[in-house]
């Protein structure tokens, strides 16, 4: 089990690297961005789907095409017109969502029972896999080079990845004192501590050593600090979120996707709970 998490992990950290890399030569549409964000959003949306089974039926067609349109409107970023009304443009795109839902209980309501239920379950997959992106993708396209927006998405998408590989060797190791013994029983209080040792580590090290000539934390070890510690806690909310949902649908993994991790959903808890939080430091730091 170990042995495959490595390798796993291995290729995923190659692919990661090569998605802010390669997309240097297609700015300003990076194309593996949107590749990446859309196939992963995707994939993860249909785990949660048949996480929920027939009995809860959210209506699948509504939440896919709602995760879509959210991953693509990101960017209209490129078009003039509609980046100084972005976020306008977002919440547009969300109220028409909410009708949706209802239009579509309403066309099809035979009797009562779970209709609210659905819309409830179709809203939150949009939400989750559909909102929460977008903030990871709006790093992109922060006032600044590409370079250094490079350099956010990675502490973006590697802080919170090696707060968990630190909370799980470190849990490993030396855990001893459960966390949340009932939504996640391996998890353990010295596992959280070595998770968010890392985390802090990692945001130190990425904005030190990335190649930009303005360090995008500005090399100040407070802010560096600050941001891996607030971002792991986020991620490991994230992580206890999907353990939330595996637990009530009575699922040990969101799938067998991925060798070593479980599902989609399992290595991209972290980071989706922890995109706001991350676009918000970068953000204010630009």
């Amino acid at each position: 089990m170990l042995q495959t998490r490595l390798w796993m992990g291995a290729i995923l950290i190659a692919l990661t690297i090569g998605m802010l890399v390669g997309d240097h030569h297609f700015s300003p549409w990076f194309p593996f961005l949107l590749a990446f964000q859309l196939i992963l959003s995707l994939a993860a949306c249909r785990e949660f789907v048949a996480l929920l089974g027939k009995a809860r039926s959210p209506q699948a067609g509504l939440a896919y095409l709602g995760v879509t349109t959210l991953v693509l409107a990101n960017w209209l970023q490129n078009l003039p017109a509609c980046r100084p009304i972005f976020w306008t443009i977002l919440t547009g795109i969300l109220a028409g969502f909410v009708i949706g839902i209802f239009l579509y209980e309403m066309v099809t309501f035979t009797e009562p029972g779970r209709s609210v239920e659905r819309m409830a379950l179709t809203w939150l997959i949009i939400a989750y896999l559909g909102l929460l992106p977008c903030f990871f993708a709006q790093i992109r396209w922060l006032p600044s080079d590409d370079q250094a927006n490079s350099v956010r998405l990675a502490l973006a998408a590697f802080v919170p990845k090696c707060c968990d590989i630190g909370a799980y060797f470190t849990g490993r190791l030396i855990g001893k004192h459960k966390m949340t013994p009932t939504l996640s029983p391996k998890k353990t209080w010295e596992g959280a501590v070595g998770g968010l040792i890392t985390a802090a580590l990692a945001s130190i090290a990425i904005d030190r050593l990335a190649p930009s000539a303005m360090p995008v934390l500005h090399a100040n070890l407070v802010w560096e600090i600050g941001f891996g510690l607030s971002v792991g806690v986020a991620g490991m909310l994230g992580d206890l979120a999907e353990s939330l949902i595996k637990r009530d649908c009575q699922s040990k993994d969101a799938s067998a996707a991925v060798p070593g991790f479980g599902g989609v959903l399992d290595v991209v808890d972290a980071i989706l709970y922890s995109a706001p939080v991350s676009f918000l430091w970068l953000y204010l730091l630009t």
